[in-house]
């Protein structure tokens, strides 16, 4: 193993030519398993996998091989993209391209590792075959690259995901990694790498798209002692999954683009901010520090270079508003995770008072691609103002969920119907839900809108964290916005009054639409009537004087529905119905005659005692007393119930 180090950094990481000599490259091409003679199997082990009961699958794998065909390498990967097809499994027999299966649980691992091994593919689980130039090919087999889930996207920092053992350096490297990181310390200096990232037309990816080569270069530019890099990897967004994907599936890429970004501002110092609960996440991240440091990637006195870089990770305490920059700093420090008012900004005294950078992990991600393909080739991708990639955790009620990359510029109707395969069960879309809790919502009028930020931005719609949840017509839109609204009143942090208390009001108002007031006085319909007319005010007062993002940001779900959802906020309202029978407080539960039995059974079970009648007679339901539980429904044997 130390030979093999010292090979890797010697003749790859400090060899000064682009083209290494034939000995090592085929070294590199044996490490990437690119001239194997055995059978490898590889099986995905990110978050959505070990859900899907990958570990279980590994596990029979394993006995299989131990059994059958010793021989044989096994590899954990991470997520190649499709939740749907989880557990994911590739078997590459020597000289042969890989074949990949999907939906591999622990009982189809005997039958189908069988038939590969003895020539004879099952295709009932088969999605396509994947390889390069040299192996020979399966005859009749669709390549991965041409199904529509991958066919229309555009894989830029995804390109490593599923195709190499996360926790291994030596991969990574024979992959070409950490060669732009030792070149830039190498031959570079500060100003000049701020000025590649900053040519390169990188904005951030958390939503705000500010240019990070200017906000590397503010940072740089203030005089300091020492200055501190933050990548924040919070994503606490509802339905986004994205960075935890890609730390899992390729850690060392993050790594390396927080060195190299930490280099181009001077700092010695690099942080990553962590999820708290995300685990499997971290143990990976932190496997890829280890590696990087014993491989002499970061610490002192870097390959001869002079400059010295540490590494560490720290947990958030589970606060979604430590997400925010300010509140994020504060909670590093020791102090309660709370906003403070901006001026100054972090990039001239942020962490201790010192310049601090804080970039995502999608936007750091990217950095090592420019830095080995320059800015001129970041350019051709996307659009003039928003070049490269969007990563995207597609959730929801499509065909087809998972992380995906596209290129900018790409329309939200190519994502949804290209790359998700529309909607499941044949049902009609309603809305795509973009930027998380405090995100917008996309009409099917819309879907021509494109991924990029000055587009979106003159829509009135923020990027995001980089959730697009499909939302179909089953969906209640004032329930949808009451949970978001629930989410963020939990979230707030209290410190200023218009997000503390005006969070609160707007859910309490939301939920009084959607059930039915307890009377039906006037003085009760009157206050409730008031209560929904001040929506729009309370909504307008928090954007204008909340303190930081997130309370500035939290009315946006309710005006995004309001403003193309009207007619079902006036339904509820006025008409105290629900089109999507969502909402329980507003349906109405009656009994068929015809068809009880009178059983008891749903009298027995009435949280409220809402049914009466007498054994072996038709029941019947209070209308006044009926909370719209639901329980009666459900536990009728005889479809006697009826709901609307």
């Amino acid at each position: 193993m130390e030979d093999l180090k010292k090979i890797l950094v010697e003749k790859v990481l400090l060899f000064e030519s682009d083209t290494l000599t034939g000995e090592t490259e085929k070294l590199l091409q044996k490490i990437r398993r690119e001239r194997a003679g055995k059978a490898v199997i590889y099986i995905s082990s990110g978050t959505s996998s070990i859900i899907a009961g990958s570990e279980k699958t590994w596990a029979a794998v394993k006995a299989y091989i131990d059994e059958n065909e010793p021989g044989t390498e096994i590899v954990k990967v991470g997520c190649t993209g499709p939740s749907n097809f989880e557990p994911l499994l590739c078997i590459q027999l020597p000289g042969k391209n890989k074949l990949y299966f999907r939906n591999i649980s622990e009982e189809k691992v005997d039958t189908l590792l069988n038939g590969v091994f003895h020539n004879d593919i099952s295709k009932d689980d088969l999605v396509g075959q994947n390889g390069s130039k040299g192996f020979e090919l399966w005859p009749g087999i669709t390549f991965m690259e041409d199904l529509p889930f991958f066919a229309h996207q555009k894989r830029v920092i995804l390109n490593n995901c599923g195709c190499y053992d996360p926790e291994s350096i030596e991969e990574y490297i024979a992959r070409g990694g950490y060669r732009a990181y030792v070149k830039a310390i190498r031959n570079y200096t500060y100003e000049e790498v701020c000025n590649i990232v900053e040519k390169s037309g990188l904005r951030g990816r958390s939503g705000g798209g500010y240019p990070t080569g200017l906000k590397w270069k503010q940072a740089l530019n203030t005089v300091a002692s020492s200055r501190y890099l933050v990548c924040n990897a919070k994503e606490s967004d509802p339905g986004a999954f994205t960075d935890r994907t890609m730390l899992e599936s390729d850690p060392h890429r993050l790594v390396e683009g927080i060195a190299i970004a930490s280099y181009a501002i001077g700092a010695n110092n690099a942080i990553v901010f962590f999820r708290n609960g995300s685990e499997h996440a971290r143990l990976k991240l932190q496997k890829a520090i280890d590696k990087a440091r014993d491989f002499g990637i970061i610490g002192h006195n870097i390959f001869s270079s002079g400059y010295n870089l540490d590494i560490i990770i720290r947990k958030e305490p589970g606060a979604f508003v430590c997400g925010e920059e300010t509140a994020l700093i504060s909670t590093l420090e020791g102090k309660r995770g709370m906003p403070q008012l901006k001026p100054p900004y972090p990039v001239t005294a942020g962490l201790f008072g010192k310049p601090t950078v804080i970039n995502n992990v999608e936007t750091l991600m990217n950095v090592p691609v420019i830095m080995h393909n320059g800015p001129e080739w970041f350019r051709t991708l996307g659009t003039e103002k928003s070049p490269g990639t969007k990563v995207f955790a597609v959730a929801g009620k499509g065909r087809m969920t998972g992380v995906v990359e596209v290129e900018m510029g790409t329309t939200i109707k190519s994502i949804l119907e290209d790359i998700a395969d529309g909607i499941r069960e044949g049902k009609e879309l309603k809305a795509i839900q973009i930027g998380g809790a405090s995100g917008s919502f996309i009409t099917p009028g819309n879907l021509d809108i494109t991924v990029d930020y000055e587009v979106m931005k003159e829509k009135g719609i923020s990027m995001g964290a980089g959730g697009f949840v499909i939302i179909d017509e089953n969906t209640c839109m004032v329930d949808l916005v009451r949970y978001y609204m629930e989410f963020i009143r939990n979230e707030s942090c209290g410190k200023c009054i218009p997000c503390r208390e005006g969070t609160g009001r707007m859910l309490e108002i939301l939920e009084s639409v959607i059930k039915k007031p307890l009377n039906e006085d006037s003085g009760t319909t009157l206050e409730r009537f008031k209560g929904v007319m001040q929506l729009e005010t309370i909504a307008a007062v928090m954007k204008d004087t909340s303190l930081c993002g997130l309370g500035q940001t939290a009315p946006n779900p309710f005006l995004s529905a309001l403003t193309n959802f009207r007619e079902e906020f006036e339904e509820h309202i006025f008409d105290r119905k629900c089109r999507a029978n969502v909402c329980r407080g507003l349906r109405t539960f009656s009994i068929d005659v015809d068809k009880c039995t009178g059983c008891t059974a749903c009298a027995s079970k009435c949280p409220v005692n809402a049914i009466y009648g007498t054994r072996l007679q038709p029941f019947f339901i209070v209308e006044e007393k009926c909370i719209g539980c639901g329980v009666c429904f459900d536990i009728c044997k005889f479809s006697a119930i009826n709901v609307k």
